[in-house]
């Protein structure tokens, strides 16, 4: 059995960045805004479960080399961090197909505290990484839906959710203003 990925405070953080921030799904101390410096938030993964399907694949979030990202830090207590390391495992790599890599990192807290944090990685040697552009992104994003929903509910939740912490994220910002204007 490998050690917990634990701060030296002897909590678990885990680095929200997409839908986690408004729908974690697991027990928690609190959470705070937190910046991850050498990744940035981007949809880099097609989805053909949750946001799309294998016909119309969606689009999903995933932290990609460089730059830095703002979102959220979840405070875990030790003893509830092995379940929620297991429940982010299977609802992050549906069906144990390992499309993130969960790494701990260097996370600094809206406090001016820095932990030690988990976050998903895109896996980019993974079948389901992409780069597309732009225009491609807000396309996909505006058709995509799964079954957990509307792929473009997905964008407007996790910008929403950004905005109402104070968290600015222009390229998504941009991409709404995108989506909204193309056809469903």
């Amino acid at each position: 059995m490998s050690p917990l990925p634990l701060d030296a405070d002897g909590h678990l953080y885990v680095f929200a960045y997409g839908s986690l921030i408004w729908r974690p799904g697991f027990s928690h101390l609190g959470h705070e805004p937190a910046t991850l410096r050498g990744f940035h938030r981007r949809f880099c993964l097609w989805s053909q479960h949750y946001r799309g399907t294998p016909e119309v694949p969606g689009l999903v979030l995933g932290l990609d080399r460089g730059g830095s990202c703002r979102g959220v830090a979840f405070r875990v207590s030790e003893t509830e961090a092995p379940e929620v390391l297991d429940y982010l495992e299977a609802r992050e790599n549906l069906n144990g197909d390992k499309v993130y890599d969960r790494r701990l990192l260097a996370l600094r807290l809206a406090s001016g505290r820095s932990v030690q944090g988990i976050a998903y990685v895109a896996d980019r040697a993974h079948p389901a990484y992409c780069r597309p552009c732009e225009q491609s992104t807000a396309a996909t994003i505006a058709r995509g839906r799964g079954e957990a929903g509307l792929n473009r509910d997905y964008l407007l939740n996790t910008a929403s959710q950004l905005a109402s912490l104070g968290l600015r994220d222009r390229k998504l910002e941009r991409l709404v203003r995108l989506v909204l204007a193309s056809p469903a």
